[in-house]
């Protein structure tokens, strides 16, 4: 078969067709070409919830696969750090961040790569644009798809800048007023002030951690290349990219918190590649690094601790072995372990996550289904009681009950929150789910009619609801909800619980009911009376 590079799904070059000596490859005659081009692999689709930012990548996946299955792992990220150590001076890298947002620095180490001399327009492996492919990120160029590989195989996203493009050393700040930033989409953009940057003495470059900037672009001339990896505020990074509506797989990876021990290993694996295929020079004259030392605190484990929590008898060697299996060092203090979390896990901070971790590494099936004895107490109060008697007494009658959402419109408060219609005060919610029903109801009645409409438009035309819920009844003058809600760690007093409950508006209980069809059912020799609708309601006792 002659085919193009984009008919065989290995990239987007459709200027010809695709010769196996170009990329390196020769075989006789014959040769299954599915196993030659790396096209017979297989992915397997996982679910990554936010707080386990590090399975977004191969080595994360494997040491998952290993917990697993018991299985040996060989960490990609294990490197000698005499490999990894940058030269001292060199390219300049400054982060000016004096008044970082919520106390913590936009970047906390930033690792510069030189690679010198590449051969950008060399093609990508085919073994890689197939990896890339299965992971559902397309082949671009050479020195791209080594960024991106990286990127997928450590999880520590890395960019690349045409050195010869850049002007002077890099700055990582803040946008300032008025700037703008091209990004590689070709999108102009508006800065906002909050909006972390990668610049050089031109302006801003990239978006941290989000997208680069068009200036810079790598491209097929691209001979010398600048490395970037680096570790950036997830918050920071979060609200970017959500504010430029601009989701990219570095910011996916940012902002649930990359590996702060990786940049120097994810930075020196892209120069190596970028040696090995691209035909380049590592320079170690030339580079620069801004390094934060790591640290974290040990967290107190009592010894009984997982059981107790669990309800599963583990041994003192499970509980450890299990810690130490997912990375933790853990140090035996009598009564207790001091476990420090591995960097790639910033989910671990206190002894209830790391309960968690030991029933999930030993096997959830191991945690017996007991159900909890409830406490004693004295039973439905007399408003429980009461309510519950309403309810019985119209369900029994032939009454549907149908509770709906309490939020409604100003005029539907208008027209049937009083008797006589006039305007009276209403709660507006400050961020309402519904931006056309924005307020708390004075009444059950527009719910019922709701449900009336909805049942009619498609045909039934006897209707017997009813409905039992708050309504919100504010007195005129009164501001309600200035209170300021205490932290959510610790219990508030009684003294702010009362302030807090002032600060609400009269909730009581109504019920109501809605009745509509006809008057006397079809009966033969005789007509039906007209139809109706009637919604008489009441409040409840």
């Amino acid at each position: 078969m002659i085919a193009s590079a984009r008919e065989l799904g290995l990239g987007d070059e459709h200027d010809g067709i695709l010769r196996l000596a170009d990329l390196g490859l020769d075989a006789p005659v014959g040769t299954d070409a599915i196993a030659l081009l790396g096209l017979d692999d297989v992915a397997v689709e996982i679910n990554v919830t936010p707080d386990r930012g590090y399975a977004l990548s191969l080595r994360g996946v494997a040491r998952e696969y290993a917990h697993a299955t018991g299985g040996a792992f060989r960490d990609p990220g294990d490197r000698q750090w005499g490999d990894l150590e940058q030269p001292e001076g060199g390219f300049a890298v400054v982060v000016d961040d004096a008044a970082p947002i919520r106390g913590n620095a936009g970047a906390a180490e930033f690792v510069a790569r030189i690679v010198r001399g590449v051969d950008a327009t060399r093609p990508t492996p085919p073994w890689m644009i197939a990896r890339l492919v299965l992971a559902g990120i397309r082949s671009i160029s050479l020195l791209v798809d080594i960024t991106n590989y990286v990127m997928l195989e450590l999880g520590n996203p890395v960019h690349g800048y045409d050195l010869d493009k850049l002007t002077g050393g890099i700055t990582v700040r803040r946008a300032r007023p008025g700037e703008t930033l091209t990004t590689l989409d070709d999108q102009v953009r508006e800065l906002h002030p909050e909006d972390l940057l990668i610049t050089d003495e031109s302006g801003p470059i990239g978006l941290a951690g989000v997208m680069g900037g068009a200036t810079t672009e790598m491209s097929r001339d691209t001979k010398n290349v600048l490395i970037e990896a680096a570790t950036f505020e997830p918050v920071t990074i979060a609200r970017t990219a959500r504010r430029h509506k601009l989701p990219s797989e570095a910011s996916r990876r940012f902002e649930r918190g990359v590996d702060p021990l990786i940049p120097f290993v994810a930075a020196r694996r892209v120069a190596d590649l970028m040696v090995e295929l691209g035909g380049g020079t590592l320079d170690t004259e030339i580079g620069g690094a801004l390094f934060a030392v790591y640290e974290r605190e040990a967290i107190a484990l009592p010894k009984p601790f997982a059981s107790a929590l669990i309800g599963v008898d583990y041994a003192a060697t499970e509980v450890s072995g299990a810690l130490q299996t997912i990375g933790c060092d853990v140090y035996d203090n009598g009564d207790h372990w001091l476990v420090t979390p591995p960097s790639w896990r910033p989910d671990l901070t206190d002894k209830w996550t790391l309960a968690e971790e030991v029933a999930r590494i030993e096997g959830l099936d191991r945690v017996p289904s007991v159900l909890p004895t409830p406490p004693s107490g004295s039973g439905w109060t007399a408003s429980q009681q009461a309510r519950r008697r309403i309810a019985n007494a119209l369900a029994a009658a032939g009454f549907v009950e149908t509770p709906s959402f309490p939020f409604t419109t100003a005029a539907q408060n208008d027209r049937h929150g009083s008797a006589s219609g006039a305007h009276l005060p209403g709660i507006r919610l400050a961020n309402p789910l519904d931006g056309q029903a924005p307020d708390l109801r004075r009444s059950l009645i527009p719910g019922l009619l709701q449900v009336a409409h909805r049942n009619l438009s498609r045909g039934f035309t006897d209707l017997a609801l009813f409905e039992t819920g708050a309504v919100f009844l504010p007195e005129p003058g009164t501001e309600y909800g200035t209170t300021t809600v205490p932290p959510l760690a610790q219990r508030p007093d009684e003294a702010t619980l009362a302030a807090l409950d002032a600060s609400l508006p009269p909730q009581p209980r109504h019920v109501a009911v809605l009745l509509a069809g006809n008057a006397t059912a079809k009966q033969p020799g005789s007509r039906p009376s007209r139809s109706r609708c009637r919604t008489p309601w009441m409040p409840s006792a």
